[in-house]
Formats: structure tokens, sequence, C-alpha cells
């Protein structure tokens, strides 16, 4: 595996995705993060997996380096994801995704079955709506644009009800005239909205190998939820993290490496 593999990038649908590639020679994994997110976020599930698997980490479309055409329907998403799927030319492949980008994983495996050989499903859900998600929009539009330093940028995400900016501040670089995020707010809303509906049809439309990953105290994905699509799913595994919430890779990145590499050798 690649310790800083380069930032790559592909012509995907007439615009530019940029990636990372892992490298190896071990089973091949397309990772999609979440709202917010980056490629850069799966460096440490790639590390604890390699040599026996080769994660390929894509930044979608308007997150991190990745363009944007202002379209943040599931449609554009999962269309990028069959896209460069297919740009990777590997065949069928096990897709991980995290949040946002679960329910695209999913999507893909129900929409486009041919391209997706196993899912991993970390806190996405087949309904992201209320009543069952009482709040599925962070509202970031007073966040801050810029700040005279990443300290400061912190402090001001942190103002607004965000116990750790963590997460966020991955997205951050300094730009001329200071600190900010790749992101931009305004589409971060548009994508968050696209994202609210009922996914069940999705969810239950594909009959690959599934792996579910729950935090127990997530605000994001509710237990009942989470538990309820395992048992309407057949061949879906659910692993619950005591102790842990929305980012169950990074708040247990050692448990969810080993949960991850105990699905793909049961496969």
């Amino acid at each position: 595996m690649t310790a800083t593999p380069t930032e790559k990038y592909a012509r995907i649908r007439g615009r530019r995705l940029a990636y990372l590639d892992f490298g190896g020679d071990g089973t091949p994994i397309l990772a999609l993060h979440g709202h917010f997110g980056r490629a850069r976020m799966f460096a440490p599930l790639a590390a604890a997996l390699a040599p026996g698997c080769r994660v390929i980490a894509l930044e979608q479309r308007g997150h991190g380096h990745s363009d944007s055409d202002g379209d943040f329907s599931r449609d554009a998403y999962i269309a990028d994801a069959a896209a460069f799927a297919h740009h990777l030319g590997l065949g069928p492949i096990t897709v991980l995704g995290h949040s946002m980008g679960g329910v695209t994983a999913f999507q893909l495996a129900a929409r486009h079955p041919g391209l997706v050989r196993a899912l991993i499903v970390e806190e996405g859900g087949a309904v992201n709506q209320p009543p069952e998600v009482a709040h599925p929009v962070l509202d970031v539009r007073g966040w801050p644009r810029r700040a005279t330093t990443l300290a400061e940028l912190r402090r001001q995400v942190e103002a607004h009800g965000i116990p750790d900016a963590g997460y966020f501040l991955e997205s951050a670089v300094e730009h001329p005239d200071g600190w900010g995020f790749l992101f931009d707010h305004d589409d971060m809303m548009a994508s968050q909205q696209a994202l609210v509906g009922d996914w069940w049809a999705d969810w239950l439309g594909s009959s690959c190998p599934a792996l579910l990953v729950h935090g127990l105290d997530s605000f994001v994905l509710p237990t009942a939820l989470a538990r309820q699509m395992a048992a309407r799913r057949p061949g879906t595994t659910l692993r619950e993290f005591p102790g842990r919430g929305h980012w169950v890779r990074d708040e247990d990145p050692a448990g969810f490496a080993a949960a991850v590499r105990d699905f793909l050798t049961g496969l």
C-alpha cells in the first residue's frame, strides 16, 4: 500500500473527480465518504486492511477537489459512482460507504447490480426523514466562509453547536484570504436536502452480501432502524458498536477494520 498516495483525477461524465488509490494487489474496495468528507479520511482504514485490500476512495461531486455542476440529486451521485466503477475497470467491486456515501453505495448496488460484489454500509439509513430521523439536515449556512487561522475556523464552527469540528476540518484549507472549507456551504445544504427521503426500495433492491455498521450512540441512524434494515434484507450482517456514534470508523478504527476484514473473509 502507498503510505501517502498521490491524488489522482478522472474525467467522469464531463467533469473532474478526484480520488486516492492506496494501491496494492488485494481485493479492491471503492470507498465513498459522507457529507462534508474527503477521500483521505480512509487512509487509516486502507493501512489497516493492507495488503489484503486495495482501497480506492472517491471524492464525490462538490467535495474535496472534485468538480460540481450544481446537481446534488441522488441520481447524480449514483451515476458518478457507476461511471467511476467502470473507469476503474475492476469488474464487480466491494463498495464501502459512510452516511451519505453508504446510501449511494446501496443505491448503486440496487440500480447497477453488475457493478457491486458486496456492500459495507456505515451509518447509512434506509430512511432519512422525520420521524425516524429527527434532524436529517445540518444547517451550515451560518458557518464561517473564512477565518484568520485554522484554530479560529474550528472555534467558530464549534460555536455553532458542533462538539468537535475535527471531521469537518479535514476539508479545511488555507486560501489566499484565510482558512476555509473546500466544500460550498450552499451546495452542502442542497445535497443534504436531496438525501432526505425514504430509500427502503433501494436498500432492499440488491441481493449481494452486506455488512451494516452501526454506532449505538449515533444521532443519525436510530438503532431500531438499523436492526430493521438487517432483519428485512437477506444476506445482511449487522455489527453494532456500543459507545460509538455516527463516525464508527474514526471512533474505533481498529474495531471497524476488524469488522470489515471479518466480513470480507466470510464472503
